[in-house]
C-alpha cells in the first residue's frame, strides 16, 4: 500500500465537496465510514464541470526539452469550473498560464505518423481565420488536403526564421510531434520546444489537447459568414 494523497486527491475534495483527506484519516483511526455519515459508493454527481489543467515550469529552466514523458514534469495544477465544459476548460487553460489566442498564425511540424490525425484539427484553426504555417513535409501534405499554407525552412536546413518568428512573438500556436529514431526532425523539435518556451510562446505536443484548445476557441470566437439569400 502507498498511503499518500496525490495533488489529485484536494481536486476531488474540491469537485465532490468531501474531504477525502479527512475522512481517510478518520478511516485510519478505526472509525468506519458509516461513522463518518457515509453511506452512498460515490457522492452526488454535481451539475457544474470541474477541470484540472497540469502547470509546467520549463521556462524557468533554460536549456530544458519540453516535450513529456512518463515522468512528471509538471509543477503545479489549476482548476476551472462552470456550469458549461467549455467554460470549464477555458477557465483552467487561463489560471494554468496558457496564452489563448483567437487570431495569428499556426505552426506545424509534424511527425509522418500524425498528419492525417491532426489534418482535421489543422482544418479547423483555418476556418477560424488563423494563418497555417508549415516545415516542408507537412505543409505538402495541407496543401494536398485543401489547406493553404506557407512553408518555412527547417532549422537542420540552415534556417532560423522558426526560431525568430517565435521569438517576435509571430506564432500564436506551435504543433509539434516527433517520430522515435528520427534524429534530425528530434534535434529541429528539441529546438523549437526550447524557444518556445524560453519565449513563453503556446506549444502542444499532443494533439488531444488541442482539440479541447479547439473546443474552446469555437464557443469564444466570433466568426464571420455569409447569409443566405
Amino acid at each position: 500500500m502507498n498511503p499518500r494523497s496525490s495533488r489529485t486527491v484536494p481536486f476531488l475534495s474540491k469537485a465532490t465537496g468531501y474531504s477525502l483527506a479527512d475522512i481517510a484519516t478518520e478511516a485510519i483511526l478505526g472509525k468506519s465510514l458509516k461513522e463518518q455519515g457515509i453511506f452512498d459508493l460515490y457522492p452526488e454527481e454535481k451539475k457544474r464541470f470541474y477541470v484540472k489543467v497540469p502547470v509546467f515550469s520549463f521556462n524557468k529552466i533554460k536549456g530544458l526539452d519540453t516535450y513529456l514523458s512518463p515522468e512528471m514534469k509538471s509543477t503545479g495544477e489549476a482548476i476551472g469550473y462552470d456550469n458549461k465544459l467549455n467554460r470549464a476548460l477555458y477557465k483552467a487553460l487561463i489560471a494554468s498560464g496558457t496564452k489563448l489566442r483567437n487570431y495569428g498564425t499556426v505552426l506545424a511540424t509534424l511527425a509522418g505518423d500524425d498528419k492525417a490525425e491532426a489534418l482535421p484539427l489543422i482544418k479547423r484553426f483555418y476556418n477560424l481565420g488563423f494563418n497555417i504555417e508549415a516545415t516542408h513535409g507537412t505543409a505538402v501534405f495541407l496543401r494536398e488536403n485543401g489547406v493553404r499554407t506557407r512553408e518555412m525552412k527547417k532549422i537542420s536546413e540552415g534556417s532560423d526564421e522558426i526560431l525568430e518568428a517565435i521569438r517576435k512573438g509571430h506564432i500564436a500556436y506551435i504543433l509539434n510531434t516527433r517520430k522515435a529514431g528520427d534524429h534530425v526532425t528530434a534535434n529541429d523539435g528539441a529546438l523549437i520546444r526550447q524557444c518556445a518556451s524560453e519565449n513563453n510562446a503556446t506549444l502542444f505536443i499532443s494533439l488531444d489537447t488541442v482539440s479541447v484548445l479547439l473546443d474552446v476557441l469555437e464557443e469564444t470566437t466570433q466568426t464571420i459568414s455569409t447569409i443566405d439569400a
